[in-house]
């Protein structure tokens, strides 16, 4: 066997131990992981999730074969018609003009492709055009660089970042459908075990939908480049129960807590900028620039899942920002260290 055989034979394998190495590793996934750390389109909890997993894997099986078949043949010839010794170094004759090869190469590729066109049209079609039931949550979600605010209108809620919708079971189905805007610049909502991939653009609302089946925290992010933070602006969704989300919901509607302990840290939110761009439910502060809080500390993160929601962090992110999130819009807002330690504790009352 010649060197040039034995080097494109290496090749060959090493390309088919990747593919097969790179399947195992997203088939790794369990599938009832809903942990914070799973993002795998291979372990879907929704009904569209489902779907674009199912043409998923019908394309994969679909160029599997292909790759399968065209390996099989480029093996075939680099045996059958390697170089031989008695060769002298001659070119093979050439063969001109086969009708059949020339039907074959046309036809089949035509056919695959017009196959793998109808079932993606077919999934795009049962996604996009779903009508909305009844009982369906209807979201708002709008974009900003670089957080994500989600808006109950029916429910009267406004919150940031994490976004919480009921648990939809084939007895009570309760889909939640998300109207899609941008403040700024384009982004992308994604939670891959959730829903594909839906922009959200200026002055172009879009929807999308998604119907978990079981619950625990389905983490996505912005999966279109947006400015510096783009990599950092992340989202969960907590998918709960019926009871939870009640219980959710209600706290949600409370206004902030009046807590005596932390009126000079209130004092402090009030006299700075702070209340310019952020709200605070039952008080003066009423901006729209950045997150609501009147629940702050009911989140599990602050800057759009930058960083967990702990004392530490907390401080850290308002007297220095760019240590968490280079590049982001908030200010550093220069406080003293008693005026910190004041707003810090504010801050930790708005549950």
């Amino acid at each position: 066997m010649t060197r040039r055989m034995k080097s494109s034979l290496c090749y060959s394998w090493r390309i088919a131990l990747l593919i097969f190495w790179s399947a195992r590793l997203l088939w790794a996934v369990e599938p009832g992981g809903s942990t914070a750390q799973n993002t795998s389109i291979f372990s879907p909890a929704s009904t569209p999730a489902q779907s674009i997993f199912d043409l998923s894997v019908f394309v994969l099986v679909v160029t599997g074969i292909i790759f399968l078949a065209v390996f099989a043949l480029l093996l075939y010839s680099v045996v059958r018609f390697r170089g031989r010794a008695m060769d002298g170094g001659r070119e093979p004759a050439p063969v001109y003009g086969s009708m059949q090869i020339e039907l074959a190469w046309t036809i089949i590729p035509t056919l695959i492709v017009v196959v793998l066109f109808l079932a993606t049209a077919r999934v795009i079609h049962a996604i996009q055009d779903a009508p909305e039931p009844a009982g369906a949550l209807d979201v708002i979600a709008i974009g900003h660089q670089y957080w994500w605010e989600f808006r109950y209108p029916t429910l009267g809620i406004v919150t940031a970042n994490e976004l919480h919708i009921p648990v939809s079971v084939s007895g009570h189905p309760t889909p939640t459908f998300l109207q899609l805007l941008s403040v700024d610049t384009d982004h992308s909502f994604w939670v891959p075990q959730l829903a594909g991939k839906t922009d959200l653009i200026p002055n172009h609302p879009n929807r999308m939908w998604m119907d978990s089946q079981r619950t625990g925290v389905f983490l996505g992010q912005c999966a279109q480049y947006c400015g510096t933070q783009h990599a950092k602006m992340l989202l969960r969704v907590s998918v709960d129960g019926p009871e939870d989300f009640a219980s959710w919901v209600h706290a949600q509607q409370k206004l902030a807590v009046e807590d005596a302990g932390a009126i000079a840290g209130r004092r402090v939110f009030e006299r700075n900028a702070c209340m310019n761009c952020h709200a605070v439910g039952g008080m003066p502060a009423n901006g729209r620039f950045g997150p609501d809080l009147t629940h702050l500390m009911s989140r599990a993160t602050i800057a759009a899942g930058a960083a967990e929601n702990t004392h530490e962090n907390l401080r850290l992110w308002i007297q220095n920002p760019s240590a968490i999130k280079p590049g982001s819009l908030m200010p550093a807002m220069k406080l003293s260290d008693a005026d910190l330690d004041a707003v810090v504790s504010y801050m930790e009352t708005l549950r």
